[in-house]
């Protein structure tokens, strides 16, 4: 991974905030003018009280921050620093990214409050990523931890590594073939294929394949 890729910690032990969303903002700010990457350190999980002071629209906010770092032209990646659960905030930027490197002693959490899992959208990704795995539902119903070697059997993680900042630097060896716009479209083909029918998507991917051509076109002209 190159130096000059953005990075951005995110740790789930602190509560939702027009600060965290603004964080958000500017890490996909600084990668669209990058043009390359952004790398996302997430960490910890939510600790006693900590739904107490959200509202509604605090939580829309977040949501709509995360969909646009969903649908960022520059390829995501999420490091899960430390040891230990992962949840919160955390848990939602590790869950809306392209590629994710975990150790081994990691355990992936949905927060839960007054007796009930959160229901924000990590649990919408949870199941739409994995779904029909018993380990989601449990996590998904109960509360139950994803242990690293789970997650990784059902996919939410792409490595469980014991050297997290090698895994990075190879995985951005990974990235080079397809970037920005292209990239972008790619990712959303791809998200759309689980609810599309085919010949709704067909025209999308039709387009896309024009827009394809007519890039090669250009690029043999010049």
């Amino acid at each position: 991974m190159d130096n000059d890729s953005p990075i951005l910690e995110v740790d789930g032990r602190r509560p939702l905030s027009a600060d965290r969303i603004d964080a958000i903002g500017e890490a996909c700010d600084r990668a669209e003018a990058h043009g390359g990457r952004l790398v996302l350190h997430v960490s910890g999980a939510p600790e006693g009280s900590w739904a107490d002071d959200l509202t509604v629209s605090l939580v829309s906010k977040w949501e709509r921050a995360l969909r646009r770092l969903e649908r960022l032209p520059a390829a995501t990646v999420a490091v899960v620093d430390g040891d230990g659960d992962v949840g919160g905030l955390a848990l939602d930027v590790l869950l809306a990214t392209d590629y994710r490197i975990a150790t081994g002693s990691v355990r992936l959490v949905l927060p839960v409050s007054d007796g009930a899992t959160w229901p924000g959208m990590a649990l919408y990704r949870l199941g739409r990523q994995g779904a029909g795995a018993a380990v989601i539902r449990r996590a998904v119903l109960f509360g139950t931890p994803v242990e690293a070697a789970e997650a990784l059997a059902v996919q939410l993680v792409d490595e469980v590594v014991d050297d997290p900042a090698r895994a990075l630097e190879l995985a951005g060896e990974r990235f080079t073939a397809v970037a920005g716009s292209e990239l972008a479209i790619r990712r959303q083909l791809m998200l759309e294929a689980s609810t599309n029918g085919f010949e709704e998507a067909l025209g999308a991917h039709l387009a896309a394949c024009d827009r394809a051509l007519r890039r090669a076109a250009a690029g043999v002209a010049s």
